[in-house]
């Protein structure tokens, strides 16, 4: 079994759009301060780095799925600059009430539990809501509440220590 981190998108990683915006292309993406390094660090550390993200954007036909991978493979391009990896990233493209993937509930979670074999009692979720922390509560692992990936990075190390 493997360990994990779930990490939110919007807010954690990259700065958050304005409200009733979505970021739907990668020159409109902008990697948070100390993100590349904080995910190299959970890399260094064994941990899988795997994205949950909530994009309604696409159920408003804001964006499309195509544009989003796009800047997802802009953030992996961006990360990989710095020796930095995300494992997976699993993105919920509905509109709340359409599904069980859009957190806070579990369907990412169960995604990624199926692809990788995760141990929930080693892993985390991080992000930077309260639905982030009430999925990751709902999933069975240790949430963290944070505008900081570095903050939190250097708690989910610090209690690996102990």
């Amino acid at each position: 079994m493997r360990k994990a981190v779930f990490l939110d998108r919007d807010g954690l990683i990259n700065r958050q759009a304005a409200p009733h915006h979505y970021i739907s292309e990668p020159e409109d993406f902008e990697i948070l301060p100390g993100v590349p390094e904080a995910i190299r660090r959970l890399n260094d550390a064994g941990y899988l780095a795997i994205i949950v993200t909530n994009q309604r954007g696409v159920a408003l036909g804001m964006m499309t799925l195509e544009q989003v991978e796009h800047v997802h493979d802009y953030l992996r391009r961006e990360l990989g600059k710095c020796g930095a990896h995300i494992d997976a990233i699993y993105v919920c493209p509905h509109a709340q009430g359409e599904c069980t993937c859009r957190k806070p509930d579990i369907g990412l979670f169960l995604m990624a539990e199926r692809d990788f074999d995760v141990d929930k009692g080693r892993s985390w979720m991080v992000g930077d809501s309260d639905t982030d922390v009430e999925a990751g509560k709902r999933y069975g692992v240790r949430s963290i509440l944070t505008k900081s990936l570095s903050h939190a990075v250097n708690l989910i190390l610090a209690e690996e220590s102990i």
